[in-house]
């Protein structure tokens, strides 16, 4: 007798997960509204304040030096080990691998790749814009610092903004931003900012960025999600052009076909040459023989002798049409 197997918690996980065979239709794609250029504003305009604070060195630069004279990884030396691992989470290699993989699973199940596409776009602006500040100010680290009190600029560093939080911010908040549904995409918003939060803090315990590196780098992270609206377009097309190159290349591998034995010529269309008995008698030339007199019929006893064309029969005038009175020939003597 035969027993059906007794499905675990994990296959009806999966069984669910295998009811979303199409791309959703009810997904929609943010856009720019006024609330997000508002938050857009704000946040660049937070930016421009944290770097001019740094760059006259103000009290956040005094605020810098006193949270690593206060060494929080000596204060708190316990939970070392655990901020060792935590850190990871903003590292760009490692994230990025996780975040594709899951984006990856979800591009497959909703037959769409406008998720990994949206990630590549992040990770690009993220590398160009972070990239281009880090090494503009050139601000040296805690660990580097040369002189009490200075704001660093300008002396070949690196860490200015905290390129850790940065990522957090973006790889984890993409989650958010990609979103099905409002409470999911709430949801993940808050868990990705404890997690780009956690790992901005973890980086000022490690004493490897300055409290300024940290906030720089949330600004610069969420100010790239709040731009990706704009690049949507772009990713539309990338996508259709993505799922055009796709169907050329099915209907080419559909299209072979086997290779015949001999070459198969196209035949050539040629038009039948028509006989003279194919010829229908409407099918004829209108104009009369040569032999022929020109003009309306007229009655056998009216037409005029005609001698015809290349006959070797001479011409007899003296012959006349029937129907006339004849005259008397002479009669000569022979």
């Amino acid at each position: 007798m035969r027993t059906e197997r007794n499905l675990t918690r994990l296959d009806r996980v999966f069984a669910r997960l295998d009811r979303e065979p199409e791309r959703p239709a009810h997904i929609d794609v943010p856009k720019m509204s006024r609330h997000r250029v508002a938050l857009f504003a704000a946040t660049l305009a937070f930016y421009g304040a944290i770097v001019w604070a740094v760059v006259i060195t103000s009290w956040l630069v005094r605020l810098d030096w006193q949270v690593m004279f206060f060494r929080p990884y000596q204060q708190w030396s316990e939970i070392h080990a655990f901020v060792d691992y935590y850190v990871v989470l903003g590292q760009r290699g490692p994230t990025a691998v996780m975040i594709a993989a899951w984006l990856g699973w979800r591009s497959w199940r909703q037959h769409t790749v406008r998720p990994l596409l949206a990630l590549g776009v992040s990770l690009l602006l993220l590398n160009v814009t972070v990239g281009a500040a880090k090494l503009s100010m050139g601000r040296l680290g805690p660990h580097y610092a040369t002189t009490v009190g200075s704001n660093e600029m300008w002396l070949g560093g690196d860490i200015f903004p905290s390129g850790h939080t940065a990522n957090a911010v973006v790889t984890w908040g993409i989650l958010a931003y990609l979103a099905s549904t409002p409470a999911a995409r709430r949801w993940l918003s808050a868990l990705s900012a404890v997690t780009s939060l956690g790992v901005g803090l973890s980086t000022v315990y490690l004493g490897t960025h300055w409290l300024s590196d940290v906030l720089l780098g949330w600004a610069a992270g969420l100010l790239i999600l709040l731009a990706l609206p704009w690049f949507e377009p772009l990713i539309a097309r990338a996508e259709s052009g993505i799922f055009d190159l796709r169907d050329r290349w099915r209907a080419r591998r559909a299209g072979q076909a086997p290779v015949p034995a001999a070459p198969v010529e196209v035949p050539v269309l040629l038009k039948p040459r028509e006989s003279a008995q194919d010829v229908s008698p409407t099918a004829r030339s209108p104009r009369a023989p040569v032999y022929l007199a020109p003009g309306p019929h007229t009655a056998r006893s009216e037409r005029t002798p005609v001698t015809p064309v290349g006959s070797r029969r001479p011409p007899q005038t003296d012959r006349v049409s029937r129907g006339t009175t004849s005259t008397a020939r002479p009669l000569t003597g022979g």
